[in-house]
């Protein structure tokens, strides 16, 4: 027991080899050189065989920006060790826009520029350019602190950003385009969905839940796609095993026969009967949350996964239709090669996925790679203007509620607890009735980066009808030429367009760029009525004239709407 204990003395405690390990990992970035004291050297003088982890971090950071003897010397005297930074290599003009970090498992997030990001966000939003540098900006960050050493890697959290701007001028394209980029769990959710605690309906905790399920859904898909070749090379075999049986079966000459004649495509129509799972393709690849939704149970919660498991093991205790030593219940299918191979595909890439822990990955994602987007967070403001407190159940309680959501706890699900220390929020409002200053002063302090959004002016929405990639004007030509219709729009028909929307947002209502719509959809309403009856071929061209023509009746009702009381 003495000797035990001594051993255990000597060795380097776990934390310092996590470290380490952690630091050897990447030494392109950071590194830092733990030291030792002079106590310890003289009690570990005698095991000389024995390497300390600073001496292992010195051996492979040699190649690395040295520190000047001054520092070693006051670093012996710190409780914090120094670091050593040896920025990232420039990448070149050749390599591809997108880099990604070779770091383990849920880690390999894309490392965009924020450069990057902005255009890649211009192609599809026009102006707002603040609101796009601070997406960028809070992108990056994430990937930098990544890089970061381990002891500060938990000090630096993510700044929260809090968005300002009419309806209409772009806030949540901005999130939507935001979540394609990212390779992260994201999740966009609106905030007058919730109530407080207490009342009935959702709570602000399912945020996290939801969020949970995305990032669970991207491991399997991130991971599905790393073992799919792998499982493609078992496909054939499994194919032969259904046709001629297992391969220790001594049928190895007529295996090989089938194996050829299965090559060169000749049973591609003979029918195999297949054990299919009935989870096949599932979000989570070990779903039962249907037994639980039955009794009324929430599915995200630890107790309803517990029940949903125990209700699988009593549903396939019978063998009547359980896989193969108890496994989940199975449909035999009869279906030809051609169309088993994918679903065989499945079946394997499934087998693969149960040997691995997605939880524990997705877990780590969404703790440490999680965005979440909350629009409409004005709704649940009320105006201090009045003494009077609103009893609305989705006012501000609902921002309580956030609170230590926003600033870090956790959460428990069915997948496990989930820490929100290190998740990303960004929120959204327009604003019109209430300010940002009516907001919890608390939730205020926690969203500290605020972008404020511009309206629409007449030259946006000509770039908006004109600009983006997938416009309105693109998407009604390809609309109309499925008839077999030619659809053209002058320039100055886009021009009119562009100033009557301009005009009605400021004379009715702002809405933003969602009056284009509007506008597009009267102006093309009897060109989509008879496209369906017009000649193969034909050509239709929309003009100044045509745009008036068509809005004329909206025109004037909105200029005797202000005289009605």
């Amino acid at each position: 027991m003495l000797l035990a204990t001594a051993a255990f003395r000597r060795g380097p405690s776990c934390a310092s080899s996590a470290a380490s390990y952690r630091l050897r990992s990447s030494p392109r970035f950071f590194s830092a050189a733990a030291t030792t004291s002079g106590d310890d050297d003289k009690s570990d003088g005698d095991d000389a065989t024995d390497a300390s982890p600073a001496a292992v971090d010195d051996a492979t950071t040699a190649d690395t920006t040295t520190v000047s003897s001054d520092a070693i010397d006051s670093s012996e005297t710190s409780d914090v060790p120094p670091i050593t930074v040896t920025p990232p290599d420039k990448p070149s003009d050749s390599a591809s826009s997108t880099t990604t970090t070779e770091q383990p498992g849920w880690l390999n997030t894309i490392a965009m520029r924020p450069s990057e990001v902005t255009e890649q966000l211009d192609r599809h939003i026009v102006g707002q350019s603040s609101a796009k540098r601070a997406v960028a900006i809070a992108m990056r960050n994430r990937w930098r602190r990544r890089q970061l050493p381990p002891h500060l890697l938990k000090e630096v959290t993510p700044r929260n950003v809090l968005m300002i701007g009419p309806t209409g001028c772009g806030k949540t394209e901005v999130a939507r385009r935001m979540a394609k980029l990212s390779d992260a769990p994201f999740l966009k959710v609106e905030a007058t969905k919730f109530t407080e605690v207490g009342y009935h309906g959702r709570d602000v905790d399912q945020i996290v839940r939801d969020l949970m399920d995305v990032s669970m859904a991207l491991t399997k898909k991130r991971q599905m796609e790393r073992l799919r070749e792998e499982a493609k090379l078992l496909v054939e075999d499994r194919i032969l095993d259904l046709l001629v049986g297992p391969e220790f079966s001594g049928t190895k000459g007529q295996r090989e026969s089938f194996r050829g004649m299965l090559e060169e495509g000749l049973l591609e129509n003979q029918e195999l009967e297949i054990d299919v799972p009935e989870n096949l393709g599932a979000a989570a690849g070990k779903d039962g949350d249907g037994t639980v939704l039955a009794f009324g149970g929430d599915s995200n919660s630890m107790s309803a996964q517990a029940i949903a498991d125990m209700m699988k093991k009593l549903g396939t205790m019978g063998g009547n239709r359980g896989g193969r030593g108890g496994g989940p219940p199975v449909d035999k299918k009869k279906m030809p090669i051609s169309e088993a191979r994918e679903v065989i595909l499945e079946i394997e890439i499934e087998k693969m996925l149960e040997k691995l822990d997605l939880k524990k990955e997705a877990v780590a994602a969404a703790e440490e790679s999680g965005i979440v987007f909350i629009d409409e967070i004005d709704k649940i403001c009320s105006s201090k203007d009045f003494n009077s407190k609103s009893a609305d159940a989705s006012a501000e309680g609902v921002q309580r509620d956030l609170l230590p959501l926003v600033e870090g706890t956790t959460i428990s699900t069915k997948y496990g607890n989930v820490d929100t220390d290190y998740m990303l929020f960004i929120a959204s409002g327009a604003f019109h009735a209430v300010k940002p200053s009516d907001m919890l002063p608390e939730l205020q302090g926690r969203l500290p980066i605020r972008v404020e959004l511009n309206g629409l002016t007449e030259d946006d929405l000509y770039k908006i009808l004109t600009e983006p990639e997938a416009n309105l004007v693109v998407q009604q030509i390809a609309l109309i030429k499925t008839e077999g219709v030619e659809l053209t729009f002058d320039d100055d028909a886009l021009r009119e367009i562009a100033k009557l929307a301009a005009h009605l947002n400021r004379t009715v209502e702002n809405i933003g760029a969602r009056r284009l719509h509007t506008v597009m959809e009267r102006i093309m309403e009897e060109i989509s009525f008879q496209a369906a009856e017009m000649d193969s071929g034909e050509e239709v061209t929309v003009t100044k004239a045509l745009v008036k023509e068509r809005l004329s009746d909206i025109m004037l009702a909105s200029d005797l709407s202000k005289y009605i009381l």
